[in-house]
């Protein structure tokens, strides 16, 4: 092989490399959530008994509502304070130095190691005297999620063209009234992106959750990490699934409906 062909034959292999390492691990969990065994490295045959099993484990599926509610709610309260936060900062950070330490502020979160900020947010609650459950979860959530609204929606505010407002101003409207009719709709893809990386970061975490969970709320991730003390059932291979296949299903949804809207704005 010529020095021309392995230099172009390099990034293909790379990307090989790269998808192997992200799927490999995922198609294991796949196949061996229908081995009959319980042992995930010995295959003795193909078995629906896991799906069965997980079907008939309602603490299994209470965790996941558990989880859903909170990644919901959390993403939710994130993309309004993210947004105004960002819409805020965005106008004033041409005036005063003010906003760019409170810009340095508001992104601590992402840098700050999560066993900090649990720790943190169990000593504040305990101050307070809040009862640890899903209102402390929502809160510490919403606190970690804030950023990567935050950050998203401030680069497309960045981008956006600033005679749009100021037209709006002009015609009379006023600051609020510009910005919900004018910068809204032209962020609101930026909002969607942060609130989905909030939700799927959310729905991921264990260390902050298991500082500030309750005794009566348990959510997925929490339930399988305590179940590595006494092995992880294989029902646990068949929920991944399960919520793999969702995404591919919702991923594929969503291409489906957007190449439509594409499709006519190249006509």
């Amino acid at each position: 092989m010529t020095r021309n062909g392995a230099a172009r034959a390099l990034p293909r292999v790379y990307i090989a490399l790269i998808l192997a390492l992200l799927y490999v691990p995922i198609i294991l969990v796949i196949v061996y959530s229908f081995n009959e065994a319980r042992i995930s490295s010995v295959w003795s045959g193909f078995s629906l008994k896991w799906y069965a099993e997980l079907f008939s484990d309602r603490s299994m599926f209470e965790a996941l509502r558990n989880s859903l509610v909170l990644a919901s709610l959390s993403s939710a309260c994130a993309a309004v304070v993210g947004t105004l936060g960002a819409a805020g900062m965005s106008a004033r950070a041409a005036a005063t130095r003010a906003p760019r330490v409170m810009e340095y502020m508001a992104t601590l979160p992402i840098m700050i190691p999560e066993i900090i900020l649990g720790m943190v947010f169990l000593a504040f609650f305990s101050l307070l005297g809040l009862p640890f459950g899903m209102l402390t979860l929502v809160i510490a959530h919403t606190s970690f999620c804030i950023p990567y609204v935050y950050l998203m929606v401030k680069a497309r505010i960045a981008g956006l063209d600033k005679s749009y407002a100021e037209a709006a101003r002009d015609l009379g409207a006023g600051g609020a009234r510009a910005f919900r009719d004018v910068t809204l709709p032209l962020i609101t893809p930026a909002i969607i992106s942060g609130m989905l990386l909030s939700f799927a970061m959310s729905f991921d975490d264990v260390i902050i959750s298991m500082f500030v969970t309750g005794v009566s709320v348990n959510t997925l991730p929490i339930k399988i990490y305590t179940q590595l003390k006494t092995g992880v059932s294989p029902k646990v291979n068949a929920m991944c699934t399960l919520l793999f296949a969702a995404t591919v299903i919702l991923g594929a949804l969503s291409a489906w409906i957007g190449r439509p809207r594409r499709q006519r704005a190249a006509k």
